[in-house]
């Protein structure tokens, strides 16, 4: 049995670890209140964007009516032969189960496209770090225009974005989603996907892979893989929750979109300065980078959510620790007086 000076230096100890865990957590809470700010500061642009664009599609061929093809390359379907994946993890760790439940989901998606060409961007140093060690460094590939050849079954990293999410700014998210566009416009990719955690509250969150090129639906989100957290999730994240001044459930905005939803259902014949189809072929591309920087902006706070969670669950630990030492301590001290007094008994009666 450790005496009791080694049981008091760990007390110490454990005490130091939950200040630094509590600290922790209160820190994550109030970037986790900024990060939900600003996600929805950000959802009316891409709300009226969306709406804009419903409304020029019902005033612009954006379909040939001869051939039916697409008279925008981003809305162009074709056979997936080269897939591009956005991998959004964090730059840091002690998350809890964050990063990790998005490796595995991006492993489950590349198992899913087994047989195609997929090349990945990794966003944040955790996924980086992990898909640098399974799948080689490659150069994007390209393809000339209308060159439907096979391509080799392989996976490759072919961009990484370390510090992005520490410094989350439209410019920065408009430079990667402009190279996406400018890859499948040149038809060197099929089809882009993102993988992040949607996230809507602390206990609705949700694990999806949404495709983002081609475009078939404007407004509508296209998820090709979800997960959905389970029930112990939510009871954890609501017990971390408590005292943070955290909502639990997202803003009720329904009212503010209804509003806004009929601009584009409005019987109403606009004039735009501009073409509508020229208008069109302008806005279509920032809606794609609109899309990418919510995804951004969600999985921030989303990971400072795991992060205060996963703080919260340590800093019970290090209680739990510290009354388990405590009453070490307590029955070692009392089985070294039951034994001085024993001593002093035995003592006592000798000399007697």
């Amino acid at each position: 049995m450790a005496n009791l000076l080694d049981i008091r230096r760990r007390i110490r100890s454990v005490t130091n670890t939950r200040q630094i865990t509590k600290a922790m957590k209160m820190v994550s809470a109030a970037k986790l209140r900024r990060a939900q700010e600003r996600a929805l500061a950000a959802r009316p642009y891409a709300q009226m964007l969306t709406n804009v664009l419903k409304s020029l599609v019902s005033r612009a061929e954006i379909y040939d009516p001869d051939s039916g093809e697409a008279r925008h390359p981003l809305l162009a379907q074709r056979e997936q032969r080269n897939i591009l994946l956005i991998v959004v993890t964090g730059d840091k760790g002690l998350a809890g189960a964050f990063n990790t439940n998005i490796l595995k989901a991006a492993m489950k998606f590349l198992q899913s496209k087994s047989g195609k060409h997929v090349e990945i961007e990794a966003i944040g140093r955790k996924g980086r770090d992990f898909l640098r060690r399974r799948f080689p460094r490659a150069e994007p590939r390209s393809r000339q225009e209308g060159d439907h050849s096979a391509s080799e079954s392989m996976i490759s990293l072919v961009g990484e974005h370390v510090g992005v999410l520490n410094r989350l700014d439209y410019p920065l998210v408009w430079s990667i989603a402009e190279r996406v566009i400018e890859r499948y416009t040149a038809w060197e990719i099929d089809s882009a996907y993102v993988l992040f955690n949607e996230f809507k509250s602390v206990i609705a969150q949700r694990l999806i892979v949404e495709q983002i090129l081609p475009i078939e639906q404007i407004g509508e989100t296209l998820v090709r893989q979800a997960e959905e957290m389970s029930q112990e999730e939510r009871e954890r994240a609501v017990e971390a929750a408590k005292g943070t001044g955290v909502a639990l459930r997202p803003v009720d905005t329904r009212s503010i979109d209804v509003e806004a939803a009929k601009f584009a259902t409005a019987n109403v014949d606009y004039i735009y300065e501009q073409a509508p189809a020229e208008l069109f072929r302008s806005l279509l591309p920032k809606y794609v980078g609109v899309q990418i920087f919510r995804a951004l902006l969600e999985s921030v706070a989303a990971e400072h959510a795991a992060r205060m969670t996963a703080m919260d669950a340590a800093t019970n630990n290090a209680t739990d620790m510290i009354d388990s030492l405590t009453l070490a301590m307590n029955r070692v001290r009392q089985a070294k007086i039951t034994k001085e007094i024993i001593e002093i008994v035995s003592g006592a009666a000798a000399a007697s």
